[in-house]
């Protein structure tokens, strides 16, 4: 399985194209539309939440509701585009109050980077496609992954842990179905309902300050078969790749698998998960502290992955740097911006997370079929059990 995304934040609209998905997997467009809803969620939103309301197409792939194996596009339009025809538009202009040329790069962007890379002079070539609102259609691809590993009985999460440096004291849940009820009705996607009011203030504060906060958000997945991934090449590891999933979304900067940097803290005794074995459940772990992995494998133990988001970077209270032209010093201009995206950034991890799940198990599985893809997982669980 793989995919690319396509569009700019005030482009016409933003594509992906999935390639490798199984024949006859069930997918309806509110398969993708629910989880493009809950990216749009959450406490500390900016204002682009309510202009876009996010809606996909498909427009390749699928055939009366179920998937036909060949590549699968999903389009989602930007409805701000009637805003941007003349400014974002395809057409060659000499217009230079048309073009509204960016000079001054924002600290912590990709702004100057990209600039001094591909050597546009207008950073709005670099900052149209480098913002967040790419991970819409990141969404609706692993909304599309989710949907395949539902039907594989592999079940996906998230939960908000910490923002602003206020923590959730509550860990414990009943199942990943009643996490997922919780968050989903909190406006900060916490479990804690003691730290969700005071992540709203933290949150309100930082707005009416004119800055921002980040925090911390958990990705939990039940039900991965052992053995999905590889301990034979590092390139072939499950937590690589699920690690280089969670870093590549907007400002994400950190990740780390069950108790993650705790383990540097312990002694190996207290790290490291005892194995058990019962019949009709055969080996399992005593503990989960390692996250579900070991090796670059799979242990058929939740898999427990979380990740850092930093504040984001468009201020209210403008940051200094310099124009790329002049070479003056001056305060950075701003975009639209949320106070603070964690709960949002929760929901992009969770699918981001999905999507790489899906496709290590269609890599080490024969999946040209989804039957044949679930009786081979099926299979794979009862050797397991009976080993």
């Amino acid at each position: 399985m793989r995919y690319l995304t396509a569009g700019e934040s005030h482009g016409p609209q933003l594509t992906t194209i999935i390639e490798g998905l199984p024949a006859g997997m069930p997918l309806l467009a509110e398969d993708i539309d629910k989880e493009l809803a809950r990216r749009q969620k959450g406490h500390g939103r900016g204002r682009r939440m309510q202009i876009e309301k996010d809606t996909v197409h498909i427009t390749s792939g699928v055939r009366h509701g179920a998937t036909l194996a060949s590549p699968v596009a999903l389009v989602v339009q930007n409805d701000d585009w009637k805003h941007w025809t003349k400014i974002m538009g395809a057409e060659p202009t000499d217009d230079e109050e048309v073009k509204r040329v960016i000079t001054r790069p924002r600290p912590g962007h990709a702004d100057l980077n990209g600039a001094l890379k591909y050597g546009h002079r207008d950073m709005r070539n670099v900052l149209e496609r480098s913002s967040a609102r790419e991970t819409t259609v990141r969404v609706a691809a692993g909304a599309v992954a989710k949907k395949l590993l539902s039907c594989l009985g592999i079940k996906v999460a998230s939960h908000v842990v910490e923002i602003g440096g206020i923590k959730s004291e509550v860990k414990a849940y009943d199942s990943i179905e009643s996490l997922a009820e919780i968050t989903e009705n909190s406006p900060v996607r916490c479990l804690d309902p003691v730290a969700e009011k005071k992540m709203m203030q933290a949150i309100d504060d930082a707005k009416a300050n004119g800055d921002s906060i980040g925090g911390i958000v958990e990705v939990v997945v039940e039900g991965m078969p052992p053995g999905v991934g590889s301990y034979v090449h590092y390139d072939r590891k499950l937590d690589s790749k699920l690690a280089a999933a969670i870093v590549s979304i907007n400002a994400f900067k950190g990740v780390e698998f069950g108790i993650g940097f705790e383990a540097a803290r312990k002694p190996g005794s207290e790290v490291h998960d005892e194995i058990e074995w019962s019949e009709g459940e055969g080996f399992h772990r005593s503990t989960n502290r390692l996250g579900g992995l070991e090796g670059g494998m799979s242990t058929g133990m939740p898999i427990i992955i979380r990740g850092v988001m930093k504040p984001i970077p468009t201020l209210y209270k403008p940051l200094q740097s310099v124009d790329i032209d002049s070479k003056e010093a001056f305060t950075a201009s701003i975009e639209r911006s949320d106070s603070c995206a964690v709960p949002a950034a929760a929901v992009v991890a969770e699918n981001a997370i999905a999507w790489e799940l899906a496709a290590a198990i269609t890599e080490q599985f024969y999946a040209d079929r989804l039957d044949t893809l679930i009786k081979s997982i099926e299979d794979q669980r009862a050797y397991a059990r009976e080993f």
